[in-house]
């Protein structure tokens, strides 16, 4: 079988000999740099920073698409991911996520758009697949 790999981002240090990079995906630009503490100026957000957005962002884009899908009142999603990462060399990196769910929903709603938010495919990535990666020169 084939591999076919899609999706490409592209990386880049800003200026040589600093920590700040520039990405590009698709048509976007963003930019990722380190805090003072590890020798930069916190110029944009870490790689742990764009790990911890896509955990959030994707729950809250999740319960939209649902809300969307099935008529549900849901005018606005927001979340706020927060992160315990004082164990990661010891293989523990641990994320609370909160939702908020505005709109007049009932409650039952609200705990749909939860559990809908808790399978998020972010999520899944996260803590149900074998993620393989190749690293090439």
């Amino acid at each position: 079988m084939t591999e076919t790999y899609t999706n490409e981002v592209d990386c880049a240090t800003t200026k040589p000999g600093d920590y700040p990079q520039t990405l590009h995906v698709r048509e976007h630009t963003l930019h990722a740099d380190v805090d003072a503490e590890a020798g930069s100026v916190d110029s944009a957000p870490s790689p742990h920073d764009y790990f911890d957005a896509a955990l959030a962002s994707c729950k809250a884009l999740t319960a939209t698409w649902y809300a969307k899908r099935h008529n549900s009142p849901l005018e606005r999603g927001a979340t706020r991911v927060e992160r315990d990462s004082h164990e990661e060399r010891l293989g523990k990196y641990r994320l609370r996520v909160h939702l908020d769910f505005q709109g007049p929903l009932t409650d039952a709603q609200r705990e749909t758009l939860r559990q809908v938010a808790a399978k998020c495919p972010i999520h899944k990535l996260m803590t149900q697949v074998t993620v393989e990666i190749e690293t090439v020169a």
